[in-house]
């Protein structure tokens, strides 16, 4: 009798204790879209917060929440590269910045293929962490292009992590020269299928993204609705999906305050700002008994650079490359204040950028488009690192004879806004944006005088620009006057240098009569 009653209180004791057993919770962070943003920058939307971001920031904040999560795990959905410094090391420094940081796994942007994909899949093998595509194939093959996909085990919890990148953001924002000898396949087929190989031996499975429609690029964007492009290719996955728990997205640098559950699948999906203003925090809770799992919470988390200490480690890797570089840190002259970028409308930035190419082209104009500005310039002293990281790419640029009817498309094409506003010097215009498009543009401006269709005009654009990116064909069809020998980035630099002390230009060049 006495050994029956000890095997049944040994028994009922241990059932007790499965009856009791706790679902445990698991911290997801998330960032995407960084680009390499490793200062912080003036939050000025925003009145409670005076800067914000900063890599080595950002290090600090990851750090703290981690170590008051018992479970945690630490993605990114992709454009880790851009920038100066990723561009002198070649991406190296991207990797090993996140190497430091503790990543778990990331997918790839379309940035990381700013240096070709051969260089990229050798810079890769720095990352102490799995770097994952699903739907990028070597052309005409079987054979991936990228891991696929990775298990990450912590305390028991087993998490199965896929990366894929939209077919939009491979073949339209991807060089083609970077990309050739590769080919991108529907996202969801790839992912569906790696989601069936793991799904029997995991808890949860997170989907890495880089997809949704191209980002506007706008510092402020979490306070002008008007860029904000949504996150549609995440949520049409999240609804075609089977066994997908959560979707951390990117590309669009669209943010969601909270994580959004599908309401069929229940798949969650979470997406910040991007250039690593925010950090993305999701905490679950997980029965492994029965399944049962949970959102307990959900959040972006701002980077509020003064608040925080920057990480060290990050801190001594920058310093590092930027010793390695030493004419990267060359000062190169002063700007009284803050300059910004906008997309969808005339910037004190984009006036900038634009002065500078008219003074190196000597064009009757010059023009800039809003895409390729990917920082704004804080006040005070300016580095070659500092344009750099605004205009980091590699075109020359090219001074074009068009008509003055062909100047008038130009800018009535700028006006529909299907890829921003064009920055523009040497050009005042006055529009009506509640007009139809094609009969926005009211008057112009050259130099002194009234638009005349009938006459030419002389325009510096980036070789971009010039070959027709972005749709602008009228310059495309202009006839070459000259290209500069060197980059574009150079001609600015040195007109930077020449003038050292500038006042950052007003706005007035662009005037919206339906925003007077």
């Amino acid at each position: 009798m006495v050994h029956k009653m000890l095997i049944w209180f040994i028994l009922s004791t241990l059932g007790v204790g499965v009856l009791r057993a706790q679902p445990q919770e698991i911290t997801f962070l998330y960032t995407n879209d960084i680009e390499s943003v490793y200062e912080p920058m003036e939050a000025y939307w925003n009145d409670t917060i005076a800067h914000i971001g900063g890599m080595p920031y950002l290090a600090s904040l990851i750090h703290a929440k981690r170590a008051a999560a018992p479970i945690s795990f630490l993605f990114d959905a992709g454009d880790i590269f851009t920038g100066a410094l990723s561009q002198v090391s070649q991406g190296a420094l991207p990797f090993e910045i996140y190497s430091a940081m503790g990543y778990d796994a990331i997918t790839l942007g379309n940035h990381e293929f700013e240096y070709g994909w051969e260089r990229l899949r050798e810079v890769q093998q720095r990352a102490r962490f799995p770097v994952l595509n699903a739907n990028i194939y070597y052309a005409n093959t079987d054979i991936p292009y990228c891991r696929a996909y990775t298990i990450l085990e912590k305390q028991g919890i087993r998490v199965g992590v896929i990366g894929a990148m939209g077919l939009e953001a491979f073949k339209n924002t991807i060089n083609p020269a970077h990309r050739q000898g590769l080919e991108a396949r529907d996202p969801i087929g790839e992912v569906q299928r790696y989601i069936d190989l793991l799904r029997p031996e995991v808890d949860l499975i997170v989907v890495l993204t880089h997809q949704n429609q191209s980002a506007p690029m706008q510092t402020d964007k979490e306070a002008d609705p008007e860029v904000q492009r949504g996150f549609a290719e995440d949520y049409a996955m999240a609804g075609q999906l089977r066994g997908a728990d959560i979707i951390f997205g990117g590309h669009s640098d669209n943010g969601l305050w909270a994580p959004v559950q599908h309401p069929v699948t229940g798949t969650l999906i979470g997406l910040t700002f991007g250039q690593g203003k925010y950090l993305g925090s999701l905490t679950l809770s997980l029965d492994k008994s029965t399944g049962t799992k949970k959102m307990l919470t959900g959040q972006l988390i701002p980077v509020m650079s003064d608040q925080l200490t920057p990480d060290p480690q990050v801190t001594a890797l920058i310093e590092k490359y930027r010793t390695a570089s030493p004419a990267m840190t060359q000062v190169l002259g002063q700007v009284d204040k803050t300059a910004f970028r906008k997309y969808y409308r005339e910037s004190t930035l984009g006036n900038l950028l634009a002065d500078l190419l008219l003074e190196a082209a000597q064009s009757d104009i010059a023009v800039i488009n809003p895409g390729s500005l990917r920082a704004d310039l804080n006040a005070g002293a300016v580095t070659v690192e500092d344009l750099v990281n605004i205009y980091p790419f590699i075109d020359k640029f090219q001074v074009k004879e068009i008509s003055g009817q062909a100047l008038h498309d130009l800018l009535e094409y700028s006006y529909e806004k299907n890829y921003g506003v064009a920055q523009l010097a040497g050009i005042t215009t006055r529009f009506d944006s509640r007009r139809p498009a094609g009969k926005r543009l009211i008057s112009a401006t050259i130099q002194g005088k009234p638009l005349d269709l009938k006459r030419q005009y002389t325009i510096a654009a980036s070789n971009f620009l010039a070959n027709g990116g972005d749709g602008y064909s009228m310059l495309k069809a202009g006839r070459l006057i000259s290209e500069s020998e060197g980059r574009m980035i150079e001609a600015l630099i040195t007109v930077f240098r020449w003038q050292a002390t500038i006042q950052v230009p007003a706005l007035g060049r662009q005037v919206d009569i339906a925003k007077e």
